[in-house]
């Protein structure tokens, strides 16, 4: 008798945290529904996020803390067993072209331990072609034994052990609903990202908090042709100055010394 060896396709699991995101979670699920496993971590959302995540074949899990969202992915990606594991926000999502290749990409990695992919985020509903959040790429798959995730409170990354590759098509996200939730971000992410740089020994102080944001702006407006972008370049820009000086003026103050003005783009 003949006997064929036949590949297994490695197992993907996708894992997502949420937080009241029941107006687009359903949207997210349904776009890796070609997932083997999905894992959700809520901690404590007050909407149907959990009940629609349950729905949709998820499974949730909840936690009665809120540890920053590097200790809370690292909960998440505890929780699975695939091979392979996608790492989602809730209001990101995986169209069509992006699927096939991530399929692709653990079916056939080579010698490749993780992929990244360029993240299309909105500004009230508008694509975001320039400016800061244009150059944002994120390692989002990788294969579980080699990934784990830093404990930052806020702009968590995933710590890779292997070569990096990167998928062409990009990931899907709609950054800012709407002005009301630029200005929740804003409050939420600056108190977050005080915290965080507070930590690593920095001081605050109101001519910090300025310099900083005209960078921001001049950096995503001017320097990165955000201006190209018409009217959504300009909000984007003026949202990643008050991001910027609001995580700034937030932090204990101290006398102004040896000011860096380099900023990542404010984009969760």
């Amino acid at each position: 008798m003949a006997f064929r060896w036949v590949k297994m396709m490695p197992k993907l699991s996708v894992i997502i945290i949420t937080l009241n995101e029941e107006a687009c979670i359903e949207r997210c699920l349904r776009s890796v529904s070609f997932a083997d496993e999905i894992v959700v971590v809520d901690s404590g959302s007050t909407d149907r996020t959990r009940e629609i995540a349950r729905e949709m074949g998820a499974r949730v899990l909840v936690t009665e803390d809120w540890p920053g969202f590097g200790v809370q992915k690292g909960r998440a990606l505890a929780a699975v067993t695939g091979d392979w594991v996608l790492s989602l926000d809730a209001d990101e999502w995986v169209d069509g072209p992006l699927a096939e290749q991530i399929k692709n990409a653990i079916a056939d990695p080579g010698n490749s331990a993780g992929f990244e992919m360029q993240r299309r985020s909105r500004f009230c509903g508008k694509v975001v072609r320039h400016g800061s959040w244009s150059a944002d790429r994120v390692l989002r798959l990788f294969r579980r034994e080699a990934g784990r995730f830093t404990d930052y409170i806020v702009h968590e990354r995933v710590v890779l052990q292997g070569n990096l590759s990167r998928l062409s098509h990009p990931l899907e996200h709609d950054c800012i609903t709407d002005l009301g939730d630029a200005y929740r971000k804003i409050r939420m992410y600056a108190e977050a990202s005080a915290k965080h740089i507070e930590r690593m020994g920095k001081k605050g102080s109101t001519t910090k908090a300025i310099v900083h944001s005209a960078w921001a702006y001049f950096n995503s407006y001017v320097i990165r042709f955000g201006m190209l972008d018409g009217a959504v370049g300009l909000l984007v820009a003026g949202y990643c100055a008050s991001y910027t000086y609001s995580k700034w003026s937030a932090l204990p103050p101290v006398a102004c010394a040896n000011i860096a003005v380099h900023e990542a783009p404010a984009i969760k």
